[in-house]
Parts: structure tokens; sequence; C-alpha cells
């Protein structure tokens, strides 16, 4: 029995933050983010919107392209930084909730930005293994929550949004997830971090007057960890594979910066018609960012049953990932 990426589903909050606007916020301009980072434009959710909200929404939209039922969903696994509580219980189960799915199991996974690709190996894991069918993976960010958005270096980046796949069984092996890579190096832990609040630095008054709550980071050392580590990721997996370049249909990377997304395509020698890129429209938005942008490809009509896309996260922990995927959708 193989895995097979059935769907996929996206939503995003309707409300837009431009460069323009975060210009009368902190001392930046147009020109300097997009410049730096290509963003544009990210998108946020209200007051009122949880990050379990935005990752239903999502969900609602894989199942039905899936054409399965809710209870024909036998794990949900949602990949996030921004939970809607800080313990307990984790989004997934809130997720669950809101879908009126009970009795199954329902977990999250902090991996920062490689959060989607940790959830899509857990999925092909239980598939593979025969402890579950149909597998839920959700990756879902209300960064705007733990963003400050008085620190010019981090607030710039960030947006809202979910991303949803369905992850099944088949017996079609042209169908199947090809190969997935995980790994993670917690020596750069504090390149990317938010300090505040856990059990290393419980809350306090000092903690909250420091705004440890909200994402630090530090740019320049994270940008060359990362492009050096994307690329070596990438093209160990090409290699373990026996699979070219030029055979893959669609590169996706995570979207965070758009001078890092350049110069990894830029060393697998891949061609501009490859590389999927949102980041200019929905910023970074963390482990939503690859599923999102596999569904504006999608819902453009460039997705098609049988396309091979090659995924690539780098993200806080450090955690980074790649995998192989045929899309098995219609």
């Amino acid at each position: 029995m193989y895995a097979a990426l059935r769907s996929i589903g996206a939503y995003v909050p309707k409300n837009v933050l431009t460069n323009a606007d975060l210009e009368k916020m902190v001392d930046t301009s147009d020109e300097w983010i997009t410049k730096r980072t290509g963003i544009k434009t990210r998108f946020i959710a209200d007051k009122d919107e949880s990050t379990s909200d935005l990752g239903l929404k999502a969900a609602l939209k894989a199942i039905e392209r899936a054409n399965i039922k809710k209870d024909a969903i036998d794990l949900l696994i949602c990949a996030t930084i921004s939970p809607d509580y800080f313990c307990m219980p984790s989004t997934a189960c809130m997720i669950a909730k809101k879908l009126g799915i009970a009795n199954i199991p329902a977990f999250d996974i902090s991996a920062a930005c490689s959060g989607f690709i940790y959830a899509l190996a857990s999925a092909k894991a239980f598939v593979e293994s025969g402890m579950a069918k149909n597998v839920l993976i959700i990756g879902a960010e209300k960064l705007s929550a733990i963003v400050d958005f008085t620190d010019r270096t981090t607030c710039i980046l960030f947006g809202d949004g979910a991303g949803a796949a369905i992850v099944s069984a088949t017996e079609n092996q042209s169908e199947a997830i090809i190969d997935i890579n995980i790994a993670a190096d917690g020596r750069y832990y504090d390149y990317l971090i938010t300090p505040g609040c856990g059990t290393n630095k419980p809350c306090s008054q000092e903690v909250l007057k420091e705004k440890e709550c909200f994402i630090k980071m530090k740019g320049n050392e994270t940008f060359k960890v990362a492009v050096k580590t994307l690329t070596n990721d990438v093209v160990e997996i090409l290699k373990k594979n026996n699979i070219a370049g030029q055979d893959i249909d669609h590169f996706i990377p995570h979207q965070a910066n758009y001078r890092i997304l350049n110069a990894v395509a830029n060393a697998l020698d891949l061609n501009p018609h490859q590389v999927v890129m949102t980041v200019s429209k929905y910023g970074n938005t963390s482990s939503a960012s690859i599923p999102m942008a596999m569904n504006e490809i999608y819902e453009e009509g460039r997705l098609q049953y049988g396309d091979l896309m090659l995924l690539d996260a780098f993200g806080g922990g450090f955690t980074w990932g790649s995998a192989l995927v045929p899309f098995a959708g219609r």
C-alpha cells in the first residue's frame, strides 16, 4: 500500500496589509521591503478568527476536492507555531471538533516553516504502515498574533493563512509519494525564536514588557544557513531518487524571501516556469506557505494529475525538509 496526495485546499483571510500600510506603522518603505524580501502584501485574520478557524476552511476544501466524506478521515495532523491555545487543547483537536469528527487521533506538529512537510512525512508513514487510510494534514498560521508590529525586522515578513491536503492509501505506485527527507539542527535555535512564555522563560510582567512572546529573528544569519541547507537537501533527494531537475514540473519551496527562492532555484538550474512563487502576495505564512502555494497553481489550472512536485522548506529550530510528490488529485 502506498500514500498518495489526493487533494489540496487553502484559505486566506480577507484583510490585506500592504507595504504602504506598514510605512505608516514602522520606519520602512515599499522599496526597502520589496528589494529585500519580494513581499508586496500579506493577509491578516480578524481578531475573532483563530488558527483553527483558518485551518477548518482550508480543510473543508481539501475534503470536498478529495471526494470523500468527513467520517472517512481516520487521522488529523495540524502543523502550526501559532496554536489556538498555549499548551492544550491542540489546534488539531479544535479543527476536528469544528469539522464534527470525533474518536480519531488528532495532534499538532511544531516544526515552524517545515511543518507541512513534517506532517506529510507523518501521514505517509501512517498510511504505508496500515494504521490509516485517509489522513487530513493542515498547515495553519495566525502569525499576526505573535508578531510585534513595532519591530520592522519581522512585521514586514509574516502573514496569516492555511492550507490542507488529504493523503490517502493507494495501490497505484505511480500515484505514490516518492520520498520525503526531514531533519533538524538545534544548534541554531536562537536564530529564529519566540523566547518568552515557555518553561524556559515563563510568562511574567518582564517577559511581556520586553515583548519576548513575539517572533525574534537574526535575519542575515538565518538567510545564509537557509540557502545552503535548502540547496543541499534538494540536491540530495533528487540524486537519491535518480531524478533530474528538468524532470520536476513544479518546484514549490517555502515562501519566505524571494532572494532565498532565487538562490536555491539558480543552484538547481531550474527555469522560472518550474518555480512557484507566491511570497509577493502572501508573505511568509510559515507551515501554511507550501500548501497555499500548491493550492494557488491548482486553482489556476497549472497543477494537473500526475505532475511531479518538489517541495522544500526551512524553518525555526532549525528544521528543514524536502519531498518528491506526484499530484494524485483531479
